[in-house]
C-alpha cells in the first residue's frame, strides 16, 4: 500500500524489528515462570466451577492447597490429573473434596507424567472442542445474519445489575450499536478472584463473572437476530485475574476483550512480572477463541500530553502487536489502541489527530484498529462536547478505524443515559454515511503538516524502541516511559502469585492452543 504520509516503510520494519526483540525479552522471562492466576484457569478449563461453604471459589481453594502443600511449582493440570488417576474422582469432585478437607492430593501416589496427560485427555479436548464450537457459532451467525460495517459502533453499560445491564444493552442494539462492553465494577481488577454467580450490586459497573458473560451472550443472540446484525458482547481480560476472565469469555463466546498488561501495571499498580506472565496465556486463550483484543494505548494519554507523547502511543502498538503475534494472535485480532485526546486549544490539533490515526492506519493495515473517544477535555458543555464527539467521529471514518467507542456528549457529567446513547449512535451514524469513502478521495499534502507530524511521531518512536530494545521492558516500564508513570520490577499487587515452573509442569492447553499457530 502506498503511503498517503509519505511514510519510509524501512523504517516501520525496523521499528518492528526492535520490537520483536522487546518481545523476545518478554518471552524469555515468560517462559519458565506462571502464576496462581494462570493455575486457577487451568482449573476452570478442567470443569472446576462453584465456590465452597465460605463463598470462595473452588480454583482458588485447589490453589490455595496446592501452594499450602508446596506442590504449586508442579502445577494445577499435573496435580489434578494425578489426583483423578488416585481417586478416579473428575476435577469437580476433586474440588469439592478438597473444599470439605476430605482429601489433601500432597498425599497421593506420584504417577509418570505420561500417564497424567493421558488421563487429561478427554477433559483438555473437551474444553477446546467447547471453544471451537463457539468461534464456529459466531462465525455461522455472521454469515446468516450479517454485522455492521466498520467502524463498528460500540457502546458501554455499566449499571451495576447485569438485568438492568441486559435491558440498556438490547436498546443500544436497537438503535444501532455493533458492540456492547460491560464496564467491570469499580476496582474488581484489584480482586484475586473472580465473583461466582449473576449479580446486581456492581458500583460504577457490573462484576464480570461467568453467570453474567451467560445472561448477557443470550440476551444479545436474541436481539442479534431481532435486528439482523451480530452484537459483539466485550469485558476486560485485565487485572489479577486476567486469564481466568479470558477463560470465562472463552466459554461463553465473547467476541472482544480488553486485553493489555500495561494498563494494569500502569494504572492498577499490579506488579510488571505478574501481569506480563498472565497477560501471554489470555492471550493465546483469545487468539484461540477467536476473540478480538484492545489494547489500552489510549489510556497513556489521559496521564500524558497527546501531542508531546503521541510516540508512546505508537511504540506500544509496535510492542502489542508482536506480543500479540507470540501468543497466536492473527492481525485481524488485534484491536490497537489510540485516542482522540488532543487539547482542543492547539491550532491544528485535529490536523495532528488525522495523522496519529492515518499512520496507525498504514502501519497495520489488518489490524481492526480501536479508537477511543476524547474524555480528558471534555468540561461538562454538552455543546462543546458534541462538536469534539464529532470531529473525532470525522477522524475515524475518513482514516478506516475498525472499532469506534462512541463519546458521549454528557461526559464529564454523569454515566450515560440511555438517551445519551441514542444521540451518540445517531450522530456517527450521519457522519460514517455522509463521509463513507472520503478517505479514499482525499491526499496529504506533500510535507504538508499531516506528513511531517507522522514522520516525526514514528521517528520518535524508533527513539524509544531503541531505548526500551536496550534496557528490556521490564526497566523501561520502572523508568516510566509509558504515561510518565514509574512502577518498580518488584513492586505492585500480586507479585507473591508469581513462580517458577518445576520439572514435570504442564499446561495442556497452551500447548494445543498454539499448535500449527505461532
Amino acid at each position: 500500500m502506498k503511503s498517503k504520509l509519505g511514510l519510509d516503510f524501512k523504517k516501520v520494519e525496523y521499528a518492528r524489528k526492535l520490537s520483536k526483540k522487546i518481545a523476545d525479552g518478554v518471552k524469555e522471562f515468560v517462559e519458565p515462570r506462571s502464576t496462581t492466576s494462570i493455575e486457577r484457569t487451568i482449573c476452570r478449563f478442567l470443569g472446576i466451577d462453584g465456590v465452597n461453604g465460605e463463598g470462595v471459589p473452588l480454583p482458588n481453594v485447589v490453589v490455595d492447597h496446592l501452594k499450602e502443600n508446596g506442590l504449586l511449582e508442579m502445577g494445577a493440570a499435573y496435580c489434578i490429573g494425578n489426583a483423578i488417576i488416585e481417586t478416579g474422582l473428575s476435577p469437580q469432585q476433586i474440588a469439592e473434596e478438597i473444599a470439605e478437607e476430605k482429601l489433601n492430593i500432597g498425599k497421593l501416589k506420584m504417577n509418570s507424567l505420561d500417564k497424567v496427560l493421558d488421563t487429561l485427555e478427554p477433559y483438555v479436548n473437551q474444553t477446546i472442542n467447547k471453544i471451537k464450537e463457539n468461534k464456529e457459532t459466531r462465525e455461522r451467525m455472521i454469515r446468516e445474519i450479517g454485522e455492521g460495517k466498520q467502524p463498528y459502533l460500540y457502546v458501554i453499560v455499566a449499571t451495576g445489575n447485569i438485568y438492568e445491564d441486559v435491558v440498556q444493552a438490547q436498546a443500544a442494539a436497537k438503535q444501532g450499536a455493533d458492540i456492547i462492553a460491560v464496564i467491570r465494577s469499580t476496582a474488581q481488577s484489584l480482586l484475586d478472584y473472580v465473583p461466582y454467580g449473576p449479580t446486581t450490586e456492581g458500583f460504577g459497573g457490573t462484576y464480570a463473572t461467568q453467570e453474567n458473560f451467560r445472561i448477557m451472550r443470550k440476551a444479545l443472540d436474541e436481539v442479534s437476530y431481532e435486528v439482523k446484525r451480530y452484537i459483539r458482547q466485550v469485558n476486560y481480560a485485565s487485572g489479577l485475574c486476567m486469564p481466568e476472565i479470558a477463560a470465562m469469555g472463552a466459554l461463553e463466546r465473547l467476541d472482544m476483550m480488553l486485553n493489555d498488561a500495561l494498563y494494569g501495571i500502569l494504572f492498577r499498580d499490579i506488579n510488571m512480572q505478574r501481569t506480563i506472565i498472565d497477560q501471554h496465556f489470555s492471550r493465546v486463550i483469545n487468539g484461540y477463541a477467536g476473540i478480538i483484543i484492545n489494547t489500552g494505548e489510549d489510556n497513556y494519554l489521559t496521564t500524558a500530553d497527546a501531542y508531546e507523547e503521541a510516540h508512546t502511543v505508537l511504540a506500544s502498538q509496535f510492542i502489542n502487536e508482536q506480543l500479540a503475534l507470540m501468543a497466536g494472535i492473527p492481525e485481524e485480532q488485534m484491536g490497537l489502541g489510540h485516542a482522540f485526546e488532543m487539547n482542543p486549544d492547539i491550532e491544528n490539533g485535529f490536523l495532528y489527530e488525522l495523522a496519529q490515526a492515518q499512520m496507525a492506519r498504514e502501519i497495520f493495515p489488518k489490524a481492526p484498529l480501536k479508537y477511543m473517544p476524547p474524555t480528558k477535555y471534555m468540561t461538562g458543555n454538552i455543546f462543546k462536547g458534541i462538536v469534539q464527539d464529532a470531529m473525532f467521529n470525522v477522524v475515524s471514518i475518513w482514516t478506516k478505524q475498525g472499532i469506534q467507542l462512541l463519546g458521549m456528549l454528557t461526559e464529564a457529567i454523569h454515566t450515560p443515559f440511555m438517551s445519551d446513547r441514542y444521540l451518540a449512535i445517531e450522530t456517527a451514524k450521519y457522519i460514517f454515511n455522509n463521509m463513507r469513502n472520503i478517505g479514499d478521495e482525499i491526499y496529504f499534502k506533500e510535507d504538508g503538516i499531516i506528513q511531517k507530524r507522522a514522520k516525526q511521531v514514528l521517528d520518535e518512536a524508533i527513539e524509544l524502541l531503541e531505548k526500551i530494545a536496550e534496557d528490556g521492558l521490564f526497566k523501561a516500564l520502572s523508568k516510566g516511559v509509558f504515561a510518565n508513570v514509574k512502577r518498580p520490577i518488584d513492586g505492585g499487587k500480586g507479585l507473591d502469585g508469581v513462580f517458577l515452573k518445576g520439572k514435570n509442569y504442564i499446561n495442556p492447553f497452551i500447548e494445543k492452543m498454539l499448535e500449527g499457530r505461532c
